[in-house]
């Protein structure tokens, strides 16, 4: 059996020679005997002995059979092109003359390739080299996963030879199923059976995870692709993933992040790393709603994508797994930073193509409900859009977002996907405050997407004072602020709305079965949005009671006259549709330009 230790071969006709190996530009096997053929490696030149060398070598026995028959000069031969360089052939060389020299994990690549390219088989000897590195593989390096991935490593510098003779799929085997035995001992050592279930105790990753970051892509692709197909844990190949990206992106990019003066020139882009995205967004596991990919890491690659400028498929591909799972994303994920010249500092295009992908999943889960399927599309939406909202006031501020930009952003949303619109308000008056060179018409254009009916109270009394708005828009708020005060003092908050909804819902006899149910199911996704838009009303007027019963509760020490005081006082604000109260309100929507413009500020 062959260990690590050393590999030594002795030859009975004489004892081996002491060694003499010098950096200049002659090499000498022997200090006491004269060589008589020079070996040119590289553009450095052995002086060996022929003898010893044709014994092993069937391919320089055939050089000097060669240039023995053409009458050539049999002191010179040049071997180009010897995989591993003068520092293998040195190794060969010294097998040759049974000179003692360890195998390791390190030289056994080149060394089997040298062997192969020399020609050292059984054939001229028994023993020869190309066994001798064999059985080293076999037995040492197949049962160990660390000189797996060292051997694996080399083979890098040794290609397509190293392929052609089998080293590298003989890595990539021994590494896989090391990994998946490493993953049997780690998982059983690990299971708790606390409460009478086997779960794992420690979600600990396996050591091997850093080793295979030593490796090049095309060879890292190999193995992961070959541990997928063996059954190891998609959790253990994502934490591979992220850390053989962390490890090979490591810094990519920072000098140009947030730069005004980005440029579109991808020099800075180091060889190689477009090709490292591109295949570690092929290996990402195939179920794209899978949580076990973290999305801070789908966020990271996409920008890095952009960065590196990767394929349209390989950025469509990161942009549909993070739609899979859009509502569990935070504002940071979303601030893309954008690296196109003259371009908006955030990238804006790459955030709207996701949000269709992720519309395109919630139309599809709500046409899977037809055949039973359960879902929860519209609470999901309603996420996203509250998510949307916050991104839309972020980007605001952006001197260079242009207006075209922000409002196909604020359009790619249903309406539905926003129970209340305080969110979409505040983004649209920051953006009015950071740009106000926009002329009247653009500022109409922009303000159509806010529906008063859907603004809170305290929206409403900040937009009526806001002289950022277009007069019409703040009109339309005061009319419905009145008229939902009105609908409060008489009972039918939202009660017509609901009966209207519900009346328009019985399908025509007309329609076919298939318009039929897309009626029913948009009909049911109104009355769903309408509860919750309730639900919040419902929730301002708990908070409103809470602090008048508070107050009546403070209140009540001081008298009878105090309490009825402060009642009389509610009753008159709530009466505010009836006698001077209503004038006075009117006479305020008239002169609201001029009597409120110390009172305007901006919720930015």
């Amino acid at each position: 059996m062959v260990s690590e230790h050393s590999l030594s071969t002795h030859h009975h006709h004489h004892p081996p020679p002491p060694t003499k190996f010098s950096t200049s530009f002659a090499n000498r096997i022997f200090s006491d005997v004269a060589g008589d053929i020079t070996i040119i490696v590289d553009g450095e030149s052995f002086l060996l002995h022929k003898f010893p060398l044709v014994a092993r070598s069937g391919k320089i026995r055939k050089l000097v059979a060669d240039a023995k028959n053409s009458n050539s000069n049999l002191s010179k031969l040049e071997l180009n092109h010897l995989p591993g360089g003068p520092e293998t052939f040195e190794l060969a060389a010294k097998f040759c003359y049974g000179m003692n020299f360890a195998i390791t994990s390190a030289n056994v690549a080149p060394l089997r390739c040298a062997a192969e390219y020399l020609e050292m088989t059984e054939d001229y000897r028994d023993e020869n080299l190309i066994e001798r590195t064999q059985t080293y593989l076999t037995q040492v390096v197949s049962h160990s996963l660390e000189k797996s991935v060292e051997v694996l490593s080399s083979c890098e510098n040794l290609l397509p030879l190293a392929d052609e003779i089998g080293i590298s799929d003989r890595c990539v085997c021994a590494i896989t199923t090391n990994a998946c035995k490493e993953q049997l001992v780690s998982g059983l050592s690990r299971l708790d059976c606390h409460s009478g279930s086997l779960e794992p105790k420690d979600r600990c990753h396996e050591w091997w995870i850093e080793e295979l970051s030593v490796l090049g892509v095309v060879f890292y692709h190999r193995v992961i692709s070959a541990m997928g197909q063996s059954g190891v844990r998609t959790d253990s190949i994502v934490a591979s993933l992220m850390h053989y990206a962390h490890t090979s992106l490591k810094g990519i990019g920072k000098p140009h992040m947030w730069n005004p003066a980005r440029t579109n020139n991808p020099g800075f882009v180091e060889n190689g790393q477009k090709t490292i995205v591109e295949s570690l967004v092929t290996l990402l596991p195939t179920e794209k709603s899978s949580s076990v990919i973290p999305l801070t890491f789908l966020f990271g690659m996409t920008r890095v994508a952009i960065m590196v400028d990767a394929t349209l498929a390989c950025r469509i591909e990161l942009e549909r797994r993070i739609a899979y799972r859009l509502e569990m994303a935070i504002l940071d994920d979303l601030l893309i930073p954008c690296f196109q010249t003259g371009e908006s500092l955030f990238d804006v295009d790459t955030i709207h193509r996701i949000l269709g992908h992720f519309l395109q999943r919630i139309e599809q889960e709500e046409e899977n409900e037809e055949f039973g399927y359960e879902s929860d599309g519209h609470g999901s939406l309603l996420k996203v859009g509250r998510l949307i909202d916050s991104y839309l006031a972020e980007i605001a501020p952006d001197p260079y977002l242009s207006l075209a930009k922000f409002i196909s952003m604020i359009e790619v949303l249903p309406d539905y996907a926003r129970v209340i619109d305080d969110g979409l308000y505040r983004a649209i008056d920051i953006y009015l405050k950071a740009h106000q060179t926009l002329n009247e018409n653009e500022c109409k254009k922009l303000c159509k997407f806010i529906d008063c009916q859907k603004l809170s109270e305290e929206a409403c009394n900040h937009a009526a004072q806001n002289d950022r708005l277009p007069v019409h828009l703040v009109v339309r708020v005061l009319y419905f602020e009145q008229l939902r005060l009105k609908n409060a003092v008489s009972g039918s908050c939202g009660d017509g709305l609901l009966s209207q909804k519900i009346s328009s819902g019985v399908a025509s006899a007309a329609m076919s079965p298939r318009d039929t149910y897309a009626s029913l199911r948009r009909e049911n996704r109104e009355l769903k949005l309408e509860i919750s838009r309730m639900r919040v009303r419902l929730s301002d007027v708990e908070k409103e009671q809470l602090v008048m019963k508070q107050g009546m509760m403070d209140k009540s020490s001081q008298g009878g006259k105090t309490l009825l005081t402060s009642i009389s006082k509610g009753i008159g604000r709530i009466g505010i549709f009836k006698g001077h109260n209503q004038d006075q309100h009117n006479k305020r929507g008239k002169k609201l330009k001029s009597a409120a413009r110390g009172k305007r500020h901006s919720v930015s």
